[in-house]
């Protein structure tokens, strides 16, 4: 009998709860309106929170209870996962709000948003590259912020984001045995990200590749680009002693010089 008291007063709660919520949204001032949903933010209702500062934000706005609001309202965003409006309403504040001591936050949670709307390397990444303009501009307008440290640790891994995409559309190219479209990509690659750990592979795949090109190439043209391939091992061998490709790279150069020396010796 105890248990169920208990789950009716619970239940009881919850129905009263909901009922003060449909009261406020039907018949309250936009005071008690604005007070419960900051109480409902504290509270970490955020859904309710965001209903209620909806209604009241038109009516506020101008007032520094409007300038509250709008930061509660982007935030409400935030914890809820709703990352493209939380980015939308964090730029909307410090752009109405820039002198605001809340300004600096905004413009660092705008960016934020944007990053934890990021896809996976795997998808399209224009979503990633607006998460490193943003954050690349928070960084420029605020290189002594709190938040800088944390803000460089974003961009990096948005940047090796980008590295992982375009290194897999290079090594696409390898994959469906197009040659000469997969050295130039992979070539493109290593001069576009001259700093990246990829490049060790892109040295591979590239010499990979020659080799493959040479080997499907007519006679005329076998020689010179079997040489070329020599000349991508020795690149390849100087810059990454102790690759992990090493094996591979060393077959590839023995097969290279096999052709080239029965070549000369038929000649």
């Amino acid at each position: 009998m105890k248990q169920y008291i208990t789950v009716f007063l619970f239940l009881s709660t919850i129905s009263f709860g909901c009922s003060d919520y449909r009261a406020l949204l039907k018949k309250g001032s936009w005071e008690e309106q604005y007070e419960a949903a900051l109480k409902y933010y504290e509270e970490k209702d955020y859904y309710r929170a965001t209903v209620l500062l909806e209604n009241v934000l038109p009516i506020i706005r101008g007032t520094q209870k409007s300038e509250d609001a709008q930061f509660y309202y982007a935030y409400a965003h935030y914890y809820e996962r709703k990352y493209i409006l939380s980015a939308h309403y964090f730029k909307e504040f410090y752009e109405t709000y820039s002198r605001s001591e809340k300004a600096q936050e905004a413009m660092f949670m705008h960016a934020y948003s944007l990053y934890l709307e990021s896809p996976n390397p795997s998808l399209e990444q224009s979503s990633t590259k607006e998460a490193i303009d943003a954050m690349q501009r928070f960084i420029n307008r605020h290189p002594y912020s709190d938040y800088k440290e944390r803000a460089e640790a974003i961009l990096d891994d948005l940047q090796e984001k980008l590295e992982i995409k375009a290194f897999a559309n290079a090594k696409q190219y390898f994959d469906l045995r197009r040659h000469e479209a997969a050295i130039i990509a992979l070539d493109n690659f290593q001069k576009d990200y001259p700093d990246s750990d990829l490049n060790e592979a892109a040295s591979y795949y590239k010499l990979a590749a020659q080799y493959q090109l040479a080997e499907q190439s007519v006679i005329t043209k076998q020689r010179d680009r079997y040489y070329t391939t020599i000349e991508f091992y020795q690149n390849f061998i100087d810059k990454y002693p102790q690759s992990r490709f090493i094996g591979q790279a060393e077959s590839i150069y023995e097969s290279c010089l096999g052709k080239v020396q029965k070549e000369n010796n038929n000649s």
